[in-house]
């Protein structure tokens, strides 16, 4: 159950216990930026909410979390956002996604995973993906993402020092992968390859930039035999980053695996020591019951993305099975080529009614579980739980407000529910990242997006007019 607390109850227990300043702003009332909400939903493990509550920011962390007229009394900021009618909440986390496949949104649709992939995707990669597609189509997928509320997301794609860059002006947070996978890519011959230059990247990357974690990304078992996934654990061992990979994502996976070495997907990656070290694993859809309790020892991180999943028909995680087990569960859009959006408000619903459904139980899966995947929960499934995921005093301030003053808010009487069940990326209003207001009353501050409107069109029309041509030619 959670609790919600006045501002009465509120300004007695911080006026008791001297919790809403931390000791890094002891000396100085003078801050950066307060943002208000008629509820502050912290997501904290206490599942508080606060009634007409605030947020005190200062160089980009989270001093104080309380009653607005207790923050408005303790701090002077240089500016204040206004919460009327406003849900105040951490920032989304997408666990997986592919950022610049926005621009393959479309391409191929309604076929089964290793047809859209082998006949389809990893063909027109090959030929249309370079690092001007990359730029443009992640700067597409950041502009989508901050517009519904997504402030920090795991990327897999090719370039990624374009992505970081990307990412570094936009003011977004990112895991950003290097791409190992054994086959030629946009930016590698193969595996042996991908590895050297991911190794590249990642020296390039780390410790640049807070907000940017650069780290490996094998792709998957199918796509990478035993020796070059060790490889690549331990190269990311070394460097001292984690790594992203799809994981038992399809009946193929598994029985190629089986096939392949006699064992299922994860029971493979534990033989071989893969887990030894960060992993997110997206999808996981067909782990065993032998194979929750590996992950849960290896404190993998699961991503689920019900929407691909669904389209595609991989099938339905136990997701409530593993959150039983102790698994770390987030999650995730996965590309727009395969969803087709980045929406995280629909990843929230989607998780909830096909559990609901898969088990034929109402009460699985209720509306706060579900958004705690999509904040606390899926930063910790990534690995940042002491960081982000939840508005409390010493995290880094990623934070949205939600307006509720639309007619599918109309009553309110549970802001939890309205939040998973209600809300769409239309409702956000604000997004703030590492202290950084990057939209303010829906209008995008970081991204130019009338330039990328334009060169995501035009790169579209060469795109379209080359398939047409090859169609024709077949």
């Amino acid at each position: 159950m959670r609790k919600t607390i006045n501002s009465i109850t509120l300004a007695l227990i911080l006026l008791g216990l001297g919790s809403c300043k931390s000791n890094s702003d002891s000396d100085s009332d003078e801050i950066d930026l307060i943002i208000e909400g008629q509820s502050v939903v912290t997501m904290d493990a206490a599942a508080t909410v606060i009634e007409n509550g605030a947020v005190a920011i200062n160089e980009g962390i989270i001093v104080a979390v309380g009653a607005s007229d207790d923050i408005d009394a303790r701090y002077t900021a240089a500016e204040t956002i206004t919460g009327e009618q406003r849900v105040l909440m951490p920032g989304l986390v997408n666990g997986h996604s592919h950022a610049a496949m926005t621009l393959l949104r479309g391409v191929a649709d309604d076929l089964a995973l290793m047809d859209w992939l082998n006949n389809y995707i990893f063909p027109a990669e090959v030929e249309f993906v370079d690092a001007e597609f990359v730029r443009i189509g992640t700067e597409l997928a950041c502009w989508e993402m901050i517009r519904g509320g997504t402030t920090t997301f795991v990327d897999m794609y090719y370039y990624g020092d374009v992505v970081a860059d990307v990412v570094e002006r936009c003011g977004m947070r990112a895991l950003v992968s290097a791409t190992v996978i054994d086959q030629r890519s946009p930016d590698a011959e193969n595996a042996v390859d991908s590895i050297r230059k991911g190794s590249e990247f990642i020296g390039r990357w780390k410790g640049r930039n807070s907000r940017i974690t650069p780290i490996f990304g094998p792709h998957a078992n199918y796509t990478l035999n035993a020796a070059q996934l060790q490889a690549t654990r331990a190269a990311a061992n070394e460097l001292g980053v984690p790594i992203s990979i799809h994981v038992s994502e399809s009946p193929f996976e598994l029985q190629y695996s089986k096939d392949t070495y006699g064992k299922t997907s994860i029971e493979f990656y534990e033989d071989i020591g893969f887990f030894d070290g960060p992993t997110i694993a997206a999808h996981v859809i067909w782990p065993t019951d032998a194979e929750i309790p590996i992950l849960v020892e290896r404190e993998v991180g699961v991503i689920h993305n019900p929407s691909s999943n669904m389209k595609i028909a991989s099938g339905i995680a136990p997701v409530t099975k593993m959150l039983a087990a102790g698994v770390r569960v987030g999650l995730g859009t996965d590309g727009a080529a395969s969803n087709n959006d980045l929406d995280m408000w629909e990843e929230m619903r989607l998780a909830a009614f096909l559990q609901k459904v898969e088990q034929m139980n109402p009460e699985v899966l209720p509306a706060h579980t579900v958004l705690t995947m999509a904040t606390r929960g899926g930063a910790a499934a990534i690995g940042m739980g002491d960081t982000i995921g939840s508005l409390e005093v010493g995290k880094r301030a990623d934070l949205i407000q939600v307006a509720f003053d639309d007619v599918h808010h109309i009553p309110t009487f549970d802001v939890i529910s309205h939040l998973v069940y209600v809300t769409d990326e239309q409702d956000v209003a604000t997004v703030i990242v590492d202290g950084q207001v990057l939209m303010q009353d829906r209008r995008i501050l970081t991204i130019d997006t009338a330039k990328v409107t334009n060169e995501a069109r035009a790169l579209a029309a060469q795109i379209h007019a080359a398939l047409a041509e090859r169609n024709r030619a077949n």
